[in-house]
């Protein structure tokens, strides 16, 4: 507990430290004004409604920081560069060219691959800014949207996430931490105020034992996650003995740690966006 409170007494007397935390706090704040900006002609009832009532529609809702709830300028989020992203580091299984630009090129190598990410998450952007708009005027969220309207609609909300992204990337360079997943952080903490309200409006005291029940496997599952996160399997390492002389080296053993779960969420966000 002391050194937590040593970290964050850190933050208020080291100058660089704070002025991280700061541009950090500015951008996200940033994030979430553009965020309250809706595109023109929704039907906020119908829109509430539907991505209550869809559990899928609430997890994209989720990546895009909460942008999707409101149909806001940012409704895409980081989802189209996240998929990107993941698409590039795929490609550089396949791609002998590929993969020596990001291991071997050093900095250079690692600037050009992200421009490619980069370049590549615009027609991603347009591909899931088209099937989300055309799905909500099919269920009458935007009605009587003509194709220009469509299309304008359609190049704001891609300008809207090549500015997250490029928002995200200001942030691992100058902030603290990974830009994109405290753009996902921040939208999933907005969202807190609101579900605890509408917990305290429905409470009733003779669900406590369930409410108890919940709470235990909730904990139970983040463990549960945290323990497969960070879970190794050991590969013991024996080095040769070598004699030089009269001296003898090595004859170590040691052990390399592989990880149970090396790719992480990549599937699952992954299979989201496809």
């Amino acid at each position: 507990m002391e050194k937590v409170f040593n970290k964050i007494r850190m933050i208020f007397t080291d100058k660089s430290l704070r002025s991280r935390v700061l541009f950090v706090l500015a951008a996200l704040l940033v994030f979430r004004l553009l965020s309250a900006i809706p595109i023109p002609g929704i039907d906020a009832t119908k829109l509430s409604s539907f991505i209550n009532n869809n559990q899928f529609l609430g997890v994209l809702n989720m990546f895009s920081g909460g942008g999707l709830s409101t149909l806001s300028i940012m409704m895409l989020g980081v989802g189209p560069y996240i998929t990107s992203s993941i698409i590039m580091q795929l490609l550089t299984i396949m791609s002998p060219r590929l993969k020596a630009m990001y291991q071997e090129d050093g900095e250079i190598g690692r600037k050009k691959f992200t421009q490619f990410s980069r370049m590549l998450t615009v027609p991603l952007a347009i591909v899931q800014g088209f099937a989300l708009l055309l799905l909500l005027k099919k269920q009458g969220i935007l009605a009587d949207i003509t194709m220009f309207n469509m299309f304008a609609n359609l190049s704001v909300i891609v300008a809207g996430s090549m500015l997250i992204m490029w928002i995200g990337e200001l942030i691992s360079e100058f902030g603290i931490g990974n830009g994109v997943s405290l753009i996902i952080f921040a939208g999933i903490v907005a969202r807190m105020p609101t579900e605890i309200s509408q917990f305290l409006f429905t409470f009733n005291i003779a669900n406590l034992p369930l409410y108890i029940l919940f709470l235990a496997v909730g904990i139970l599952i983040v463990a549960g996650v945290v323990i497969m996160t960070e879970a190794e399997r050991p590969i013991p390492v024996t080095y040769a003995k070598q004699v030089r002389g009269d001296h003898v080296a090595g004859g170590t053993q040691t052990y390399l740690p592989l990880r149970v779960n090396q790719a992480g969420v990549i599937p699952i966000i992954f299979a989201l966006s496809i």
